[in-house]
């Protein structure tokens, strides 16, 4: 049974340069996603949230592989990011930052299989799960990205040359949420390896 990648098949949405930034058209995917507020290094609310969305999409990839007989491996955790003041962004007050968290899930999933694997990790967990955990179409578009290399907190830095400069310069305005893509483990990658791709979706100003 072939098993899907798709860090390798949608190479150029996980895995953009880290040399300059480039533009894409990201399609329209689903996502297993789970919103909340605060710092994601202290709020039990963000592990909460991990702590759902990491049983639910491996129930779907094995229920996937068991019962549709196609197999992936999970695509990577990514985070949508904002605040009142996004300010606090380059500033890293992250308590007063908002996000939703997500792993894509392949198109062929649908509503009663993670239905299922909800059931199956509220079993798992003995809890009920977060409210605003959902399956839910997210259709981005029109993206500038980057791929940062090293610790989280030194993102600040590109993310200003992204607004600042990338975008005016090339008569583009935000349209929509930061966007992360984490590449890079940080429970076994060194920080300064960390590997983050940074996306703002845009449109013509």
């Amino acid at each position: 049974m072939e098993k899907v990648d798709f860090k390798r098949t949608l190479k150029h949405f996980y895995l953009p340069t880290a040399k300059d930034f480039s533009q894409v058209e990201v399609p329209a995917m689903q996502f297993v996603m789970v919103d909340g507020a605060g710092d994601p290094n202290t709020s039990p609310v963000y592990r909460a949230a991990l702590e759902w969305l990491y049983p639910v999409s491996y129930g779907l990839k094995f229920a996937s592989k068991l019962t549709l007989k196609r197999d992936y491996a999970v695509p990577p955790l990514e985070g949508l990011w904002w605040a009142e003041d996004m300010g606090t962004f380059l500033t890293r007050e992250k308590d007063k930052w908002s996000w939703t968290m997500m792993i894509m899930a392949p198109d062929w999933i649908d509503r009663a299989m993670f239905d299922a694997a909800v059931a199956k990790a509220a079993g798992k967990l003995g809890a009920e799960p977060p409210a605003s955990l959902r399956l839910e179409a997210f259709d981005e578009g029109l993206s500038v990205q980057i791929m940062h290399v090293g610790p989280y907190d030194a993102e600040g830095p590109t993310i200003a040359r992204l607004h600042g400069e990338y975008l005016p310069a090339n008569g583009l305005t935000e349209n929509g949420h930061h966007h992360e893509i984490y590449i890079g483990d940080p429970r076994r990658t060194a920080p300064e390896k960390l590997k983050t791709v940074l996306r703002q979706p845009v449109r013509r100003a």
